[in-house]
């Protein structure tokens, strides 16, 4: 039976390209199938020997990257002296890597990310005083907590296909340094982070949190003069020219009509670009991902985490997206408050006004988004990101056309 309310996970262990066995299932506390922590404890637990998690396999039922029965492979890290037979009907382990694997996800790679952050760890005179702990693994990041004397730092590794992430920290950190994490050393992709103190902000649990809408539009406001550097273009205008090739390349996803009203909605998008542009707010670096998950906070210091998807684009992007993470009644005033920043920032703007066209934008800039995940990932990460990009399509035709 397909497990859909909860995640279960088995765990195939190799050791230096054999597959020895299995472990589990186990079922997880959480259900999101990037959350490995636990599993790779259980695992380590049940084989004997620490374990270190690299990629998920294959997964059976469950939706949106949560619930179901999940497959794993892990790489040993010392030899167990028995482990089960590997689980009858488990999807083979292909011996040669596939071209789009990432680092992280392949034993060998996994390894050098860790001895590049305890080569730097050690360089800051802050070695690594205990066992690397993962904490998340799938296609768009690895985390690792390192362990030091004082105190954790973390490991972050992302995909080329995210922006070089400690980049873009360091332009904020120019215009507002207490509003990012403390980045420690970097390389590409990768990066290490000093710890951040406090909880992620889901539901905004704290009226002091809102302070970081003021702050973020200040540093939009003082970063929209440098230019967009080496930030991807997803300005308004270049989203118009992406999206028709998009609706192309979905149009087997999309019923005939949804077909016709996505050709109007491209039609459209040059005249909502306008829109925003007479609004008076102006193109700038963009978080891409702006939700209460990603800021955190302590009680008196916010912190705005997770830049791998900035972009250059228009800031009611961001002003839009913690809406769908809030009750209606904290959805408004956090967008009054937004709004009041931008009016003092820029006199005779119209932020609110902004609002109204960004919406459809937001969602073929998700949509855009998405498939740039699909194409950049092995075929067993893709039930990550199945089906978004063709369901941020929809939710676009439904702010342009709310009627129909």
């Amino acid at each position: 039976m397909q497990n859909t309310e909860q995640r279960t996970a088995t765990v195939l262990i190799a050791r230096q390209g054999e597959l020895l066995g299995a472990v589990g299932p186990f079922t997880a506390s959480s259900p999101y199938w990037a959350q490995v922590g636990e599993v790779v404890r259980a695992a380590s637990e049940a084989a004997g020997v620490p374990v270190a998690l690299l990629r998920m396999l294959s997964v059976t039922g469950g939706e949106t990257g949560s619930c179901g029965d999940v497959v794993y492979l892990a790489e040993a890290l010392e030899r167990p002296a028995e482990l089960p037979a590997a689980v009858p009907g488990a999807p083979a382990v292909p011996r040669d890597g596939h071209p789009l694997r990432l680092p992280w996800a392949s034993a060998d790679g996994l390894r050098a990310e860790w001895a590049w952050a305890d080569g730097e760890l050690a360089a800051l005179g802050r070695p690594r005083s205990g066992p690397v702990e993962q904490v998340r693994s799938w296609n768009l990041s690895a985390l690792s907590r390192f362990p030091t004397a004082s105190g954790p730092v973390w490991l972050k590794s992302t995909p080329p296909f995210a922006v070089a992430e400690a980049e873009v920290i360091a332009r904020v950190g120019e215009a507002d340094p207490g509003l990012v994490p403390r980045v420690l050393a970097a390389d590409g992709r990768r990066m290490l982070l000093d710890d951040v103190p406090g909880v992620d902000c889901w539901g905004l649990p704290e009226d002091g949190m809102l302070g970081v809408l003021d702050r973020w539009a200040a540093v939009q406001a003082a970063t929209a003069a440098d230019g967009p550097g080496g930030l991807t273009d997803r300005s308004p205008a270049a989203l118009a020219s992406l999206f028709p090739e998009l609706v192309e390349r979905l149009r087997p996803e999309l019923t005939a009509e949804e077909y016709g009203r996505a050709l109007s909605l491209a039609g459209r998008l040059p005249e909502l670009a306008g829109e925003l542009a007479d609004c008076g707010l102006p193109l700038t670096l963009v978080h891409g991902d702006f939700h209460p998950g990603n800021w955190r906070w302590d009680g008196e210091r916010a912190v705005v985490l997770d830049f791998s998807d900035a972009v250059w684009s228009h800031p009611a992007l961001d002003g839009l997206r913690p809406a769908p993470f809030l009750s209606p009644e904290r959805g408004a005033e956090v967008r009054a408050r937004w709004a009041a920043a931008w009016q003092a920032l820029v006199p005779g703007c119209d932020p609110l006004r902004a609002l109204q066209p960004a919406a459809p934008l937001m969602h073929v800039h998700f949509a855009v988004r998405y498939q740039e995940f699909l194409d950049g990932i092995e075929p067993s990460e893709r039930p990550y990101h199945a089906g978004d990009p063709v369901a941020e399509l929809r939710r676009a035709l439904r702010k342009a056309d709310p009627e129909s």
